[in-house]
C-alpha cells in the first residue's frame, strides 16, 4: 500500500515538472496533479485491459507512446485543473516516457 502511495506521489511530481516543461499541457497545483495520476492509472489500466500488454507505454512501441498520449489528452476531461492540447498530450508522453526510464513511476 505504502508503495502505491509513493508511486502517485512520484507520477504527481512528474506532471508537475511536465506542466512546467512541455507547452499545451498544464496541471493546477500537487492536488489536481495528484487526481490526474490516478485518473491517468486508472485509464491506462482500462486501456491495457481492453486492448492487451501492447498498448502500455511498456510495450515501448508507437502504439504504446499513442495510447499514453490519449490517455493524457482524456484526462482532461475527467480533471478539471488539467487543460492539454493535443500536440501537448504527444510532448507529454514522450517526456513522461523519458523522465520514467530514470525514475520509474511504477512498481516493478
Amino acid at each position: 500500500m505504502l508503495g502505491a502511495i509513493v508511486r502517485f506521489i512520484v507520477s504527481a511530481l512528474v506532471l508537475m515538472f511536465v506542466g512546467f516543461l512541455v507547452p499545451g499541457f498544464r496541471v493546477g497545483g500537487f492536488g489536481g496533479a495528484l487526481l490526474a495520476a490516478v485518473v491517468i492509472a486508472v485509464l491506462g489500466y482500462i486501456a491495457e485491459s481492453l486492448f492487451g500488454r501492447n498498448v502500455s507505454p511498456q510495450g515501448r512501441g508507437l502504439v504504446g507512446f499513442l495510447t499514453s498520449a490519449v490517455v493524457i489528452y482524456l484526462t482532461q476531461f475527467l480533471v478539471r485543473s488539467v487543460d492539454v492540447s493535443i500536440l501537448g498530450a504527444l510532448l507529454a508522453s514522450l517526456v513522461i516516457g523519458i523522465v520514467d526510464a530514470f525514475v520509474p513511476t511504477e512498481l516493478r
